[in-house]
């Protein structure tokens, strides 16, 4: 089963480890985490995310490790080699990212944008109202900066996987530890009085994200708390878009792969909580509860650089290095998006590295330009299963999010559930007797609980509750 022509790989354990992580780290962590934590009471939120990233998390991410290593194989063909019969998992599984791709880069575009305007000194602009809408319905700044993150993200996967995408990682990740770290405990030290005397802390904000506020929490709010840390971990631990099991297949062989998820599980969780330490309690601080009630982009671009604005002569240094943090973690993430393509087209096709992303650069340079117009020339409102309104950008984001990633990860629970068996995945761990921790859990997720949660999770996004 294990391909025998060259391949790429990661040099070593750590490498594997930085990339893998550099993955999961990305803006669902940083605009959406803080926002679903604030919205779900808190401490709550936490404690469930938590819990479903120890039990579901662990068992997609063990199982999309296993089935890249064990193949050598990226998503469009592994799946196919684990039973002939659910290779169109693997399709599914490469038009994930293939769709993610081209509006990942317009976000990444505009987060270019306001890093530029913070590093000219220019952040009080971005505070200003109707700077960001008016950014995105421009008819060329949103295309250029698009194109000027992609070619950064083009190049390094380009360069291979030990020479691109390892070594990225292996710099801007510990960079992008100690801003996000750097920048949390300074939100915490904020203190600010409103025009009607009342006080804000960025304490009394930590508190309201890590106390469980259990006020008016019935059993279906319950359920959409439990709904919502579900859906957020598919951005946290990026499973089913093929990413970790391209990366799985760049591991040696003696990598110990559940040292390796152990530790990945971990930065990425630690990362989540730091990005809801470093966005609530600021946002509390100069804007209250109120201004804790946006998610999305309307955080990131509107409320946050207000509230740099607020802080002062100090605001501008934040807030550049904020965004120098973001564009890290978007870059680290999409690197490892367009990889998930470019390994598939790699695999199937029999073609080198240069002509697949020559393939996937023309593809993304005219479907991001789409994105980026349809806040322009190109823009209808189109109303969504559930219930949300939205234009290109936000359809694509829905397809690929909220039905195709649920899909592959439901169907993968079949596979190896029910079909291959857990033993597929408990043998490659396994290699060289390296110990499999929570391996009765892990049987017990793969093949009961974490499919039913997905099928639940399905029925959500197709609106049926």
């Amino acid at each position: 089963m294990k391909e025998k022509t060259k391949r790429g790989s990661f040099s070593g354990q750590l490498g594997f480890i930085l990339a893998a992580a550099g993955s999961a780290v990305g803006l669902g962590n940083i605009w959406r985490f803080p926002y679903l934590a604030a919205k779900d009471g808190g401490g709550i939120f936490l404690l469930l995310y938590l819990i479903l990233a120890l039990t579901f998390g662990f068992t997609l991410l063990t199982t999309e490790i296993a089935i890249g290593r064990k193949t050598r194989q990226s998503p469009l063909t592994a799946y196919g080699q684990i039973d002939r019969r659910f290779g169109w998992i693997g399709i599914v599984a490469c038009l994930v990212p293939t769709i993610i791709l081209p509006y990942y880069c317009a976000i990444g575009g505009w987060v270019f944008k306001y890093l530029s305007v913070y590093v000219t000194g220019q952040g009080h602009a971005a505070a200003a109202d109707g700077f960001f809408t008016g950014y995105i319905t421009g008819n060329v700044q949103p295309i250029f900066w698009m194109l000027i993150y992609f070619l950064i993200t083009a190049v390094i996967v380009v360069s291979g996987v030990e020479q691109g995408i390892e070594k990225f990682s292996k710099i801007l990740m510990p960079v992008l530890f100690i801003l996000i770290t750097g920048i949390s405990v300074f939100a915490l030290t904020l203190k600010h009085t409103d025009p009607s005397g009342a006080v804000r802390t960025g304490l009394q904000g930590f508190k309201i994200y890590v106390i469980p506020n259990f006020e008016g929490m019935t059993l279906k709010s319950f359920f959409i708390v439990l709904m919502d840390a579900l859906g957020q971990l598919f951005y946290s631990i990026s499973v089913a878009m093929g990413i970790m099991i391209a990366y799985g297949s760049y591991a040696k062989e003696e990598t110990n792969l559940m040292a390796s998820i152990n530790q990945i599980e971990f930065f990425d969780t630690l990362v989540a909580f730091l990005a809801g330490l470093m966005i609530i309690p600021a946002v509390f601080t100069f804007a209250g509860k109120e201004g804790m009630a946006t998610g999305g982009p309307g955080l990131m671009f509107i409320s946050l650089p207000k509230v740099f604005e607020a802080m002062g002569a100090a605001g501008g240094v934040i807030g550049l290095a904020f965004f120098v943090m973001v564009s890290f973690a978007a870059v680290t993430s999409s690197v490892s998006i367009m990889e998930a393509i470019a390994s598939s087209l790699m695999d199937k096709f029999k073609i080198s590295r240069n002509k697949a992303c020559i393939i996937i650069i023309i593809y993304t340079l005219i479907a991001g330009t789409i994105v980026c117009l349809g806040y322009n020339k190109l823009y209808f409102e189109l109303k969504l299963p559930n219930g949300a309104v939205g234009q290109i950008l936000d359809v694509m984001d829905y397809v690929s999010n909220n039905w195709l990633m649920p899909v592959v990860a439901l169907s993968t629970c079949i596979l190896i559930g029910w079909v291959a068996g857990p033993q597929v995945v408990i043998d490659e761990v396994t290699q060289d007797k390296h110990r499999f921790g929570r391996k009765n859990l892990y049987i017990v997720m793969i093949r009961f609980i974490a499919p039913v949660l997905l099928f639940v999770l399905l029925l959500q996004a197709f609106g049926v509750f």
